[in-house]
């Protein structure tokens, strides 16, 4: 799952980082983390938590100056989080993201990789955008739509949305004594976007509107949304367990339904693989990912990341997949064991030519 805490939330609506509730925080997560969940942080707070460090100084409004306060406050701020998550023996991995990152398929698939890489060695991500670096062209703008995009990256089940309101409510509840928490979304349309609201705070780049936004990119992809105070005690916590807390914004349909559908009627495939019978056996019949060690030949020219399609030996098409490795990667390894990968290459991108995750039976 993927929690996303804004500046309001770790600041408590002041002007420097809120410590102690930083510290309550943590502990829910690493509560989560001991019932076997996966947890990402994706953090905001880089820009105040350097204005705090450098004694609030008057800078011109401009982008350097954001950019200054990013690059003092990021190295803090990740000290924070390392120091806290560390009281509970975790270590957390940072990883500072642009749009860039995500639009360029090589880089998708590495950032993608190292989140893996981290979840599976009990490591807590720890994302941001890379606001000392970014300009408009390549700025996410808001770690709302960020977290969206790092639940697709992660191919998460929750999104839960830390903010400084209850949730979603029919009208404004800071002005209209008469406005109801709305408790579930099924749909997102014009009306909905007419009741988002902006930040109470003033102190993050995202309000309520950027939530509905980043709650319709990742219900989309089939991850279930929450939106929810983060001041509220045990509110993580409570959130997994399926309390009802906040606006919850149902998902289309499974993360892994929604990719496989993706494979099967997406781009048309780059190249094919043929495999051998007992590879044909494992993939049709077993669920099994598709390993090196069963690849006879490789036609065509793919890049790691593109969809090909899978033949047997006869010719009749089994499957389609994502491969983890290009065409001309594929062809060293064809017939190799996946521990003999690393020695051919000099590289590897894990142990499977296509993981089952990414592979649809026809």
């Amino acid at each position: 799952m993927v929690v996303k805490l804004g500046t309001s939330v770790l600041t408590g609506g002041t002007l420097q980082l809120d410590r102690a509730h930083m510290v309550e925080l943590v502990r829910q997560c690493a509560s989560l983390r001991r019932q076997g969940h996966k947890v990402i942080m994706v953090t905001s707070g880089a820009i105040a938590a350097g204005r705090e460090h450098l004694g609030y100084p008057e800078l011109p409004k401009t982008m350097a100056s954001k950019q200054l306060l990013a690059a003092v406050g990021q190295s803090r701020l990740i000290q924070e989080w390392e120091s806290l998550f560390g009281i509970y023996g975790l270590h957390v991995g940072q990883m500072l993201l642009t749009r860039a990152d995500l639009d360029d398929r090589e880089r998708y698939l590495n950032a993608r990789d190292m989140i893996v890489a981290l979840l599976d060695n009990g490591i807590i991500p720890v994302v941001n955008e890379n606001d000392a670096v970014a300009t408009t062209e390549i700025k996410v703008g808001d770690n709302d739509n960020l977290s969206a995009l790092v639940g697709i990256l992660a191919s998460a089940d929750k999104l839960l949305l830390l903010t400084d309101q209850p949730g979603l409510f029919t009208a404004d509840p800071r002005n209209n004594p008469d406005a109801e928490l709305i408790r579930e979304v099924h749909t997102i349309d014009e009306t909905l976007h007419k009741l988002a609201g902006g930040s109470v705070g003033g102190l993050g780049t995202g309000g309520m509107a950027t939530k509905l936004q980043a709650a319709d990119v990742a219900r989309r992809a089939g991850i279930e949304v929450i939106i929810a105070a983060g001041s509220r005690p045990d509110v993580i916590a409570d959130l997994v367990r399926g309390e009802s807390v906040g606006t919850r914004f149902l998902p289309l349909e499974s993360p892994l339904e929604s990719r496989k559908r993706w494979i099967l009627a997406g781009p048309p495939p780059a190249g094919d693989i043929v495999i051998d019978d007992g590879a044909a056996i494992a993939v049709q019949q077993r669920g099994s990912s598709l390993l090196s060690k069963g690849i006879t030949e490789v036609k065509g020219q793919f890049e790691r990341g593109e969809v090909t399609r899978i033949f047997n030996t006869k010719g009749v098409l089994l499957a389609r997949g994502i491969c983890r490795y290009s065409s001309k990667d594929m062809a060293k390894i064809a017939g190799k064991h996946s521990q003999d990968i690393y020695q051919v290459l000099g590289y590897e991108y894990g142990p499977v030519a296509v993981h089952r995750d990414d592979l649809v039976v026809i």
